[in-house]
């Protein structure tokens, strides 16, 4: 049983300015796991005060000095990777490779990447007689979801440590054990008094407070489209920045030229990984119509050898993060059948043989039109949809045809036919081949949000740019 009393501020463990707490459930035994305090408005007028008291020395710290923090936080980062592989698995479900492997991985590769680009990062360029100036925001107001905790929380801090920001994060009440560790990591590291500040808690004692802050300059968010509205509507009468990465129903066109078994199969794990609660999720597979049935039968073969129990075990996949969250998914389903989509697998209620835990069948729906509600709404669960199209054009259409605009896939042989398509799509994200890369820029169109993260696209939310006029004389030619 954990027991999370305080809250790190100004480079000290400190008591909440109230006693009061939440209780965080692990969505395997149903059972309580740990207590955490609860934070409030006056515990976010501190942090914010120690983050902004901090901003004029960190932001004239040097690069080197930048660097060396980092690097001294990745040392202390792989001391810890197996406590956070546990607590992931304890607070949100995480099967135990998956939370050893990607879970932590994800943080440590974010971080490497910061450091590499913040070792060839320009804070100023000249133009003719102009300086053009790069300079840290300020004080950052960092807001993390449970679905990926250490690679959402090490995105956003990572970034605005290396620009000379000062922060405030507010982990997930859901998964706020990995975010507790990560402070214990950052404070081992010795990270200046004031640059990072944890305060937990739950949205309206903490996530509000925290976007309506007068004295925070940014507000970065990671969740869903609803919650991502209302932090902006709390941060709209100050003027602050605020940079959003959303939700997502992002399509993965299997093109005719592909491998076709060996593409359609491949996509099974990837997109229920994480018991499908990733917004990136490729949920939508579209398939030429002629192939369907050849569709049908290798996602049923591929979903059916994805073992689903307990994450501490070798099961490929764990619970989904709560019984709210078990119901939605379950509403999702029962909704697919209802609008006379072919259940090709899975279904409502628990795997066979799982009596307890927030268990969800991988399912797959196929011959799915992009008008029902399975392939218009995220459904953040391990459920794919199978829709078919005429011809590429149509295919990009239907890949278009959404409120959302994160992410997508393009699977081909012909390269350049696969270039021209993911041309097309009107997402941030766009992978060929299911490539991966730290250095591309990660974040959406529309309802997806806003602003950009990973590699150097990372580093451009948490900077002013300032343009000196005259700071040198014209030079000839120029």
């Amino acid at each position: 049983m954990r027991e999370y009393s305080q809250f790190y501020i100004d480079g000290a463990w400190v008591d909440p300015a109230e006693a009061r707490s939440f209780e965080v459930v692990n969505p395997a035994t149903e059972a309580v796991c740990g207590t955490v305090a609860n934070g409030s408005a006056a515990d976010v007028d501190r942090a914010v005060s120690a983050a902004r008291a901090a901003f004029p020395a960190w932001s004239a710290s040097s690069v080197p000095e930048r660097i060396g923090l980092l690097r001294a936080i990745g040392a202390e980062y792989g001391k810890r990777a197996g406590d956070l592989a546990a607590a992931l698995t304890e607070e949100m479900g995480a099967p135990s490779a998956l939370a050893c492997g990607f879970q932590v991985d994800l943080g440590a590769g974010h971080l490497s990447t910061a450091i590499e680009v913040l070792e060839n990062f320009a804070f100023e360029q000249r133009r003719g007689a102009t300086l053009v100036v790069k300079e840290p925001i300020g004080v950052c107001g960092l807001i993390t979801p449970w679905n990926w905790p250490m690679s959402l929380i090490a995105v956003k801090v990572f970034p605005a440590i290396a620009t000379g920001c000062t922060t405030v994060l507010k982990p997930s009440e859901r998964s706020p054990f990995t975010g507790q560790i990560f402070a214990e990591i950052l404070d081992a590291a010795d990270v200046p008094a004031g640059v990072f500040n944890l305060v937990q808690g739950d949205g309206p004692s903490v996530g509000v407070p925290l976007a309506a802050h007068p004295d925070v300059d940014l507000i970065s968010f990671t969740g869903s489209t609803r919650a991502g509205i209302e932090i902006a509507r709390h941060a709209a009468p100050s003027v602050k920045r605020v940079t959003q990465e959303l939700g997502g129903k992002s399509a993965n066109i299997v093109l005719d030229d592909a491998d076709f078994s060996t593409n359609v199969a491949a996509a099974i794990g990837p997109m229920m990984m994480n018991s499908g609660q990733t917004c990136s999720a490729l949920s939508r597979m579209l398939v030429p119509r002629a192939r369907m049935d050849e569709a049908i039968d290798t996602a049923r073969r591929a979903a059916a050898q994805l073992s689903v129990g307990d994450p501490t075990g070798d099961a490929a996949l764990g619970p989904v993060v709560s019984g709210s969250q078990f119901d939605k998914i379950q509403a999702f389903i029962q909704k697919g059948i209802d609008e006379g989509a072919t259940l090709v697998i899975g279904g409502t209620g628990r795997p066979d043989g799982l009596t307890k835990g927030y268990y969800v069948r991988p399912t797959v729906f196929a011959n799915v039109t992009n008008d029902m509600t399975i392939a218009r709404e995220e459904i953040f669960g391990p459920v794919l949809t199978i829709l078919g199209y005429d011809s590429v054009d149509h295919a990009v259409e239907i890949a278009n045809d959404t409120e959302y605009g994160l992410a997508g896939n393009v699977a081909g042989a012909d390269l350049d036919q696969a270039r021209a398509i993911a041309r097309r799509i009107r997402s941030g994200w766009i992978t060929i081949n299911d490539a991966f890369d730290f250095h591309a820029p990660f974040g959406g169109y529309r309802k997806s949000g806003n602003g950009r993260e990973w590699g150097e696209f990372g580093f451009h939310d948490y900077l002013e740019i300032k343009g000196i006029l005259g700071y040198a004389p014209e030079e000839a030619g120029s």
